[in-house]
């Protein structure tokens, strides 16, 4: 497997920067800011959350970025919301949006790259482990990133992970020595040379037994 380039997408200080655009956008325009991946991608996510995860189960959203999915997820009713983002900048956002719309969720500055303090049911990533492959220390930073998940993951919860960057099997393979495929999340397809792929990839993922 190839590790990928390096990018400004994997620095703090890209998304300080554009969080702060984003949190003066908020304040003048009431704009929210991007929905990363597209609202296909998040309604797709969002129904398998709505078809499969109880309303009253532990949900974290690592790399919350302005809390669109958690902002979704309260408006259905589900009450034990925290989103998690190593952005200061992202985090203020993510609180301006929900106390306008007077929505209780919880939301704390943490790398997870130094571990989450809590454990929870459903530990769910659109993006972040993107970032976080594009980093300089990729490799490394992955393989915390992935012990992390495994600490804080109870042992019947799903990690439900969204990438760009990464194929279905490629995601497989590198979460294999922890976790199991439960599914995956269908998504737009598209054909080249004869084969069948998709530019975006969803997977659920379970803890292996007894790990």
């Amino acid at each position: 497997m190839e590790e990928l380039d390096s990018s400004e997408l994997g620095t703090l200080e890209y998304w300080e920067n554009r969080y702060k655009e984003e949190i003066t956008n908020f304040a003048n325009h009431g704009d929210s800011g991007e929905v990363w991946f597209g609202e296909d991608i998040v309604d797709r996510i969002l129904a398998w959350f709505f078809k499969n995860v109880d309303k009253d189960l532990s949900v974290v959203d690592v790399g919350c970025g302005n809390g669109h999915i958690l902002i979704e997820l309260a408006r259905e009713g589900y009450s034990n919301l925290t989103g998690l983002d190593y952005s200061p900048k992202a985090i203020d956002l993510a609180k301006a949006v929900a106390e306008k719309q007077g929505l209780q969720i919880k939301y704390f500055v943490n790398n997870v790259l130094e571990g989450l303090e809590n454990t929870y049911d459903i530990i769910h990533d659109k993006g972040t482990y993107d970032a976080i492959s594009l980093n300089e220390d990729s490799k490394k930073n992955r393989h915390k990133y992935i012990k992390s998940i495994e600490t804080s993951l109870k042992d019947n919860g799903y990690f439900i992970i969204t990438s760009c960057n990464w194929t279905q099997h490629e995601l497989t393979d590198q979460f294999k020595d922890i976790f199991i495929l439960h599914t995956t999340v269908q998504t737009p397809q598209f054909k080249f040379g004869g084969k069948l792929g998709s530019v975006v990839s969803i997977c659920i993922f379970r803890k292996k037994p007894n790990m």
